[in-house]
């Protein structure tokens, strides 16, 4: 499935996925940023589920990078915050996420949700794996095995391409290329879409 990005400014991004989603992208390290990100959605709803993932340099020793990458999807809005570079982490984003009205939904959420509490000690509530919540919304057992990509196809119809040089990449550097800020995108974008499916009974 193609992805094309369109630069709308230093921080803002225009991602768009099966040509007919867009999705307006925030890349930034300015804890200013992700306060005006989050008071935006949280003018949209008070109740609502929300696509997580993290990214980290990948490691090939017994050694964990730190996470690098936070992002947050609702609907057709995603924040892509660069933690390690991050000037201060914001009470407000500490607040979004152990909110107990929204729900986090991932694939490989717990590990996620491990690492945000042990190395920013953030708390996130109602964290839902999207491999669970499909075996038990379509009644298929199978679905627990399945990654983000196989879910897509699963629950959406659609073919994700998950290129190994960018899943692999420097999540770590402070100028992402425009191939890592589609993918960090595309991800987070893709659990919100999965999560909010399954929860309608759309699929």
């Amino acid at each position: 499935m193609a992805t094309d990005i369109e630069e709308l400014s230093d921080s803002t991004f225009r991602v768009t996925f099966d040509e007919t989603e867009n999705i307006e992208t925030t890349l930034t390290a300015s804890g200013d940023e992700v306060e005006s990100w989050i008071s935006n959605i949280l003018r949209l709803s008070n109740r609502f589920v929300v696509g997580i993932d993290v990214e980290w340099r990948p490691s090939f020793s017994r050694y964990q990078n730190p996470v690098a990458l936070l992002q947050l999807c609702v609907g057709h809005h995603c924040l892509i915050f660069q933690l390690l570079h991050a000037d201060y982490i914001p009470g407000s984003l500490e607040n979004f996420l152990s909110d107990p009205s929204f729900t986090f939904v991932g694939v490989g959420i717990n590990g996620d949700v491990e690492r945000l509490a042990e190395e920013r000690d953030l708390s996130v509530c109602n964290a839902v794996d999207l491999r669970e919540l499909a075996a038990e919304r379509m009644g298929r057992n199978e679905m627990r095995q399945k990654g983000l990509a196989a879910l897509a196809m699963e629950v959406m119809g659609v073919q994700v391409s998950k290129p190994r040089r960018v899943r692999m990449g420097r999540w770590d550097q402070f100028y992402l290329t425009m191939d890592q800020i589609k993918y960090a995108c595309i991800d987070a974008f893709l659990s919100f879409e999965i999560g909010r499916r399954l929860y309608d009974g759309d699929f």
